[in-house]
C-alpha cells in the first residue's frame, strides 16, 4: 500500500528501490503465521461476498490465493507476471514514498514480510503481508487496473520531483486504497485498504455517518485523509474501468491545472 505513510524522502532515493528488497524466506514462517493467514483469508472472503468488485474476486481465483497458508511470492509472481507483467517483492516494512512509487513505475509491488498475531486479527496499524497481498494483488491481475498502477508510479515520481508529493499521495489514497465503485447498480468495495479490513469495509458501505462523493481527480488531490483512523468519506468511481481510464489519462501538467481549478 502507499507505504504506507508517505515519508518525506529525497528524490535521489528513487533509483535505489532494490536496496529495500529482502528474501521472503517462506520457510521461516511458522505454523501460527500460516494459520493467521488462513483465518484472515476465510473470514474476509466470507464477509465481503459480492460486496467487492468482480475483478477482485476474479483475481483471487486466477492467482489461486485461496490455497492454504501464506503465499510463496515466487509462485504468486509466476501467475501474476504472466497475466499483467507485475511482480511482488518482500520488504522489511514501510518504505519511503519515493521508493514506493519507483517500484510501481517498474511494475513491482512491495509486500511487508511479516504477518500480524492472533491478538491483532481485527486491526494492525502498520500494513502487513495480508493487507499487501490480499488487498492489492488481486486487482493487479486486471490489465486495466494494473496499467493504471504502473502509471500511478510514474505520476507519483513526477509529482514528488515537482514538490507535489501530497497530490500523488491523496490521489493514490482515494483511488487505490480507500475507494468504492459502482457495479451492477450497487456501490461495492474497490480499495485495498477496505478489501483487507474486516471492520472498515462495512462502515464504508453501510454507515450513515460517512460521505460517499463521486470520485474526481480534482477532488481527490484536494482532499486530505486519515492514515490512522476510519475515513470520514469514501469516493465512489463510476466503475473500475472508468477509474483506470481517468488516471491513465492524467499527467503532472493535468494535476497542476486541476489544482488551479482550470
Amino acid at each position: 500500500m502507499l507505504q504506507q505513510a508517505l515519508h518525506k524522502t529525497p528524490l535521489r532515493a528513487s533509483t535505489r528501490w532494490r536496496d529495500y528488497v529482502i528474501p521472503q524466506c517462506w520457510d521461516a514462517f511458522t505454523p501460527d503465521d500460516h494459520r493467521v493467514w488462513d483465518i484472515l483469508f476465510e473470514r474476509q472472503v466470507d464477509a465481503l461476498g459480492t460486496r467487492i468488485v468482480t475483478p477482485f474476486r476474479d483475481g483471487l481465483d486466477m492467482l489461486h490465493l485461496s490455497h492454504p497458508g501464506i503465499p510463496d511470492l515466487a509462485e504468486l509472481n509466476a501467475k501474476l507476471e504472466a497475466r499483467t507483467g507485475w511482480t511482488t517483492v518482500a520488504v522489511p516494512g514501510l518504505v519511503p514514498d519515493v521508493i514506493f512509487f519507483a517500484m510501481l513505475a517498474d511494475r513491482v509491488f512491495p509486500v511487508g514480510n511479516f504477518i500480524r498475531s492472533f491478538e491483532q486479527l481485527d486491526y494492525l496499524e502498520e500494513p502487513d503481508l495480508f493487507h499487501d497481498i490480499f488487498g492489492h494483488v488481486p486487482m493487479l491481475s486486471h490489465p486495466g487496473f494494473a496499467a493504471m498502477m504502473k502509471h500511478s508510479g510514474d505520476l507519483g515520481l513526477a509529482a514528488i520531483a515537482a514538490g507535489h508529493g501530497d497530490w500523488a499521495a491523496r490521489l493514490y489514497w482515494h483511488s487505490v486504497e480507500f475507494s468504492l465503485a459502482q457495479e451492477d447498480g450497487e456501490v461495492r468495495i474497490l480499495g485495498a485498504g477496505l478489501a483487507s479490513s474486516f471492520g472498515e469495509f462495512r462502515i464504508s458501505l453501510d454507515s450513515p455517518k460517512v460521505a460517499r462523493p463521486r470520485f474526481t481527480i480534482r477532488d481527490a488531490i484536494a482532499t486530505p485523509y486519515h492514515s490512522d483512523a476510519f475515513q470520514p468519506l469514501y469516493m465512489v468511481s463510476d466503475d473500475v474501468d472508468s477509474l483506470s481510464a481517468q488516471l491513465l489519462a492524467i499527467d503532472l501538467a493535468g494535476l497542476e491545472r486541476l489544482s488551479r481549478g482550470v
